[in-house]
């Protein structure tokens, strides 16, 4: 588009800034009354206001900024009022100009009460994991994760548990089909445990080592009151020089009393575990009677909680096939492993394990 240029004015009286200016009110009352697509409307925004071409920047330096000064303010008051009325016209045609029947139909009633939004909320096995996953993280220990679908060789070989053991049993260990053409350790099964995942760290890194193991595990048990075939662990191992069962009976008694109350008591059983020896169970005083005696804990005084141990040296003996610095003979360590759904069951009063997994939303609401 070509500049229009405004005709220079040899008057400033106001007979004649009226005709001039009613002139180039009227031009730009004819542009706008064709308007009719958007590529028009943009033409005529361009013609008027633009900042090279526009009719309105031509009048403001030849006739503006041309006045003498006694003239210059009614130059001015009458080039606001075109101004004001090219805008005006722009703003119709494009469209922009809410009416007031637009405005009242997008009227806020600030005295409405506003739309809730529903929150959401862990589920109560990812709280109590994370509750678990969080006592230990504050001592020092790190978080591991592995793969659900193992080789027998990780889940039972390096764990100390030979063949011919009973938990290799289909009917204690849910397997992948077809693997019979493939070598005894190479076979892939669902784990039945976290243990896997300490073998793999420490292939991975010398000692020293503390970590958890949260994950879910499988196994090939019938559904009831407190059984499922998923569940969820969480596993501890550590392994340094000089560690002894008394580290273990101290980690294991902070962490009972950072998740069940500082007047929890804790006692060690000897038991029997492949990859730990010594070996104990771990029982609590009974969180309901506070170990008077209740239905709840069998009338003992006592909950059986979970499992531990000293890492036989077996175990490390796997580990050093890759890392040498796992020397018995120089090192120790101790592992544990608790059952999640279990510590969930306790702390929210849950007698049912099917709960957790039934999607139930009036169940899981009283979590939110």
């Amino acid at each position: 588009m070509t500049n229009e240029e405004s005709p220079n004015l040899s008057s400033f009286d106001d007979e004649s800034l009226n005709k001039a200016f009613a002139a180039l009110e009227q031009q730009a009352r004819d542009d706008a009354s064709s308007l009719d697509s958007p590529d028009a409307v943009e033409a005529f925004r361009l013609r008027w206001t633009g900042r090279k071409q526009g009719r309105l920047n031509d009048v403001s330096s030849r006739w503006l900024k041309a006045a003498p000064s006694e003239a210059r303010k009614s130059v001015g008051e009458r080039f606001k009022t075109l101004k004001d009325l090219v805008e005006g016209l722009l703003e119709q045609a494009a469209g922009s100009g809410p009416t007031d029947a637009t405005l009242a139909a997008e009227a806020i009633d600030i005295t409405l009460p506003g739309t809730r939004r529903l929150t959401g909320a862990e589920h109560p096995i990812t709280r109590t994991l994370n509750e678990i996953v969080s006592v230990f993280a504050a001592l020092g220990y790190s978080v591991g994760v592995g793969p659900e679908v193992e080789t027998d060789y990780y889940n039972f070989e390096s764990m100390n548990f030979p063949p011919g053991h009973p938990a290799r049993d289909t009917q204690d260990t849910l397997v992948i089909a077809n693997q019979e053409k493939r070598g005894l350790r190479e076979r892939l099964l669902l784990r039945t445990h976290t243990s896997p995942v300490q073998m793999r760290t420490m292939e991975r890194q010398p000692p020293p080592v503390r970590i958890v193991i949260p994950g879910k595990v499988h196994r090939n048990d019938a559904a009831d009151a407190t059984h499922s075939p998923i569940f969820h662990q969480v596993e501890g191992l550590c392994v340094d020089t000089n560690i002894t069962f008394s580290d273990l009976k101290g980690t294991l008694d902070h962490a009972m009393k950072a998740l069940f109350g500082s007047a929890v008591k804790t006692r060690f059983f000897p038991s029997f575990f492949p990859f730990t020896e010594p070996s104990a169970d771990v029982q609590i005083s009974c969180i309901f009677c506070g170990g008077k005696g209740c239905r709840k804990c069998k009338n003992s005084g006592w909950i059986e909680l979970l499992g531990c141990g000293m890492v036989d040296p077996a175990v490390f003996a796997f580990a050093a096939e890759k890392q040498p610095a796992y020397d018995p003979k120089k090192i120790s360590g101790f592992a544990f492993g608790m059952g999640v759904e279990r510590i969930a069951m306790m702390k929210y009063g849950i007698s049912e394990i099917g709960q957790f997994y039934a999607g139930d939303m009036r169940f899981l609401g009283q979590f939110a």
